[in-house]
């Protein structure tokens, strides 16, 4: 009797494993759901609505993107991270949400390192350390000089406590040695508006190279670690503060546990649409590039990005209950 129960949970366990092997072959056969944890119409949205319609082309189907906005991109990233391990439900990680959330959330409602397996990078934006215009400041160099000369007198703004933004900010002190008062706001318009008041002396912000060129803002430095490939007019933070290499990216994630094989069909239609000179000139428009990589090189970065933050993090102090 042991003897045949045993052989049928091998049977079943064998047509269990058959069944999902022809799944993962015959993938995809029903739309394919991209979850974007912001509103429409920011740079996340805005990429990831440029890649949908080449990779749809690519996999044979529909590929639609949803907006899933709330608790700092941790309300999508939790969503997907328990939804099927199938290929139909996927995620964009983006620098808050593998890089600095875990590192940030006191409790985080899931691991994104666990979680979630990396499937595609898709782009990279770079950060623009900006001032308003009449500023005494025209290099990183100067503001840190300045902030380690009169501690505490300097101001920047972020589009919030721990975001992207702020962390840049706290960076740019912890590396250059000087203290600075963070100025959290709800968003890149408050910023960009206070900024250009004159009420507060710096800011880092990925959308702002159109205020810029109109002369709203003024931009005075990126903080890659080299000239950025579409503006490359303006010179690194790192030319002036040692080791400072911040760039925003984006990528493609699925629930963990979902097939490689499957993982392997979405990261070829991605790289497909990654290599097009059609989406790089698209892409322009908000100075990010193409960042095509294979699923092993997505895993790796993200991995890598991830433990990197980690110390800048508890030392910016910024913290979210």
């Amino acid at each position: 009797m042991h003897k045949f129960v045993t052989l049928a949970l091998a049977a079943l366990l064998g047509s269990a494993a058959g069944a999902a092997t022809v799944a993962a072959q015959q993938y995809p056969t029903k739309p394919v759901k991209i979850v974007v944890p912001y509103p429409p119409g920011g740079a996340t949205d805005i990429v990831v609505r440029l890649y949908a319609p080449g990779v749809g082309e690519a996999l044979g189907q529909p590929v639609i993107v949803e907006n899933k906005a709330g608790a700092g991109t941790n309300l999508a990233g939790e969503t997907v991270a328990r939804s099927t391990p199938d290929g139909y439900t996927l995620y964009v990680a983006s620098f808050a949400s593998h890089s600095i959330n875990r590192w940030l959330y006191k409790k985080m409602p899931y691991n994104p390192a666990k979680d979630l397996v990396g499937v595609a990078m898709i782009s990279r934006s770079p950060m623009f350390l900006c001032v308003k215009p009449g500023s005494p400041f025209k290099t990183a160099g100067e503001i840190v000089a300045y902030g380690k000369a009169n501690p505490g007198k300097l101001t920047y703004g972020s589009t919030g406590n721990g975001s992207p933004n702020h962390i840049s900010g706290a960076l740019l002190a912890h590396l250059g040695k000087f203290d600075a008062v963070h100025v959290p706001y709800k968003g890149s318009a408050e910023l960009q508006a206070d900024l250009l008041a004159g009420q507060i002396d710096y800011g880092f912000d990925g959308a702002v190279i159109a205020h810029h060129r109109s002369g709203r803002l003024k931009c005075i430095a990126t903080g890659s670690a080299a000239p950025w490939q579409t503006d490359p007019e303006f010179p690194p933070v790192g030319k002036d503060v040692k080791d400072f290499d911040v760039s925003a990216y984006f990528g493609i994630t699925a629930p963990a546990g979902t097939p490689a094989d499957v993982l392997e069909k979405l990261n070829a239609a991605f790289l497909k649409v990654a290599r097009t000179s059609e989406l790089a000139e698209k892409l322009k428009v908000t100075s990010a590039v193409p960042f095509p990589t294979t699923v092993k090189e997505t895993q790796e970065f993200l991995g890598k990005e991830l433990v990197r933050w980690e110390a800048i993090v508890k030392a910016s102090g910024a913290s979210v209950d």
